[in-house]
């Protein structure tokens, strides 16, 4: 797991596994973000597997599927909405980090 800070409240990672959660809610993470939809590759953890875990050790888990290279307003929408309820730190995956880190970015700029 390779977690990348993007700013102090918020960090991005690629693909994590049911069993990443205990590790990242013992580096502080608070909420997890999933911006990956189910399906996307056959070895893939379906997103109800983590969140059941996350659930498990107490960390708030939001589901902004975005499918690769098709961000659309919606799915901005969804994430400040997810974003605005989070406590921090928040942690959010995608298959790279690189959906993640976008759709984070594109936020902050609507925000102003």
């Amino acid at each position: 797991m390779d977690i990348r800070q993007i700013d102090e409240g918020f960090a991005v990672t690629g693909q994590i596994s049911p069993d990443d959660v205990r590790d990242i809610a013992a580096a502080g993470y608070q909420t997890l973000i999933c911006n990956r939809p189910d399906g996307e590759s056959p070895d893939q953890p379906e997103f109800a597997e983590i969140a059941k875990v996350a659930e498990k050790a107490g960390i708030p888990i939001y589901y902004v599927p975005v499918v690769s290279g098709q961000l659309t307003q919606d799915d901005v929408d969804a994430m400040a909405a997810a974003l605005e309820e989070a406590e921090g730190p928040v942690l959010a995956y995608c298959r790279s980090g690189a959906r993640s880190t976008n759709i984070y970015g594109i936020v902050q700029q609507q925000k102003g």
